[in-house]
């Protein structure tokens, strides 16, 4: 009996899923022998949904075509189960996919996942909700909240977003607890990091690792404009921390008391706005599958 695999795709994620990619799939799964079931999300949270009848059918390794909100939201049903996450990235960053060095290009992500290996990663869970990649509160929550309204996706779209409200928006007041260490910080936006990378390898914390139990907490200033060209040169080049706009800490646990309701995003989708953030680290808690 062969084995079966399940395939959870978004064609509304990213610039979509070209048709030729379906037969690719079946052709992937065809050489290595798989049985191969073909389902499409039709709405918010449907991802969640099928990965959840995967797993009640037996499915043991569920693959995602899609972004960093459709692997979380898969990922939601299998946190926790001995069941295994594949990614094949069709989003507009992509930013677990990069980390993970899973290619691209859906023909060069198929074999290598088809015979891949499991690992497992850690999850955060932040004020309830799962994070997989970066999460975070302040500016990029703002802009999340904005993201795809009006139909823009990609790089582009989100750097519309960026510059047009970043001189209007305020930085916050943040009274920190890490692991009982307290801090209090000035902050424009705080990422949440259990992975290195935004997505289009905008690296907010290019220590960070899915495995080492920690998550990276980056705090950072407002960035006067004149700044604003260096400051994103460290970013992409990995060295943020070099830049005296932030500051990054490790920790098992964070809370966060801030001085005014702030908007955050669970990887890049809109979360529950708050002015207090409880976050922890769950070590091991979700296995994916990453190039053999």
């Amino acid at each position: 009996m062969s084995e079966k695999v399940f395939f959870i795709l978004n064609k509304f994620s990213g610039k979509g899923i070209p048709s030729h990619v379906e037969q690719q799939i079946a052709d992937a799964c065809k050489s290595a022998g798989l049985e191969l079931t073909l389902a499409f999300t039709q709405y918010k949270g449907h991802a969640t949904e099928l990965a959840l009848e995967a797993l009640a059918s037996g499915y043991t390794r569920i693959f995602v075509l899609g972004g960093d909100g459709t692997v979380n939201e898969a990922a939601k049903a299998l946190v926790n189960t001995p069941a295994a996450l594949g990614i094949i990235p069709t989003g507009s960053g992509n930013g677990l996919a990069r980390h993970l060095n899973i290619p691209l290009d859906p023909k060069d992500a198929l074999p290598l996942l088809i015979r891949g290996k499991t690992m497992a990663m850690d999850t955060l869970r932040i004020n309830g909700g799962l994070s997989v990649n970066v999460s975070g509160f302040g500016f990029d929550g703002h802009v999340a909240s904005l993201f795809g309204k009006d139909g823009t996706r990609g790089l582009l779209g989100y750097a519309k977003l960026v510059i047009g409200g970043f001189l209007s928006y305020k930085e916050f007041d943040v009274y920190a607890v890490t692991d009982g260490q307290v801090s209090s910080h000035r902050a424009f936006m705080v990422s949440l990091a259990n992975a290195s990378q935004y997505g289009n390898n905008a690296l907010v914390a290019p220590d960070a690792s899915i495995s080492d139990g920690m998550m990276d907490i980056c705090f950072i200033r407002r960035i006067p404009l004149v700044e604003a060209v260096p400051f994103l040169t460290k970013m992409f080049r990995g060295k943020i921390g070099q830049s005296r706009f932030v500051t990054l800490i490790k920790a098992k646990h964070f809370r966060a008391e801030l001085s005014t309701v702030q908007p955050i995003h669970l990887d890049g989708e809109p979360g529950e706005p708050s002015n207090v953030f409880e976050v922890a680290i769950h070590p091991a808690s979700l296995h994916v599958i990453v190039p053999g």
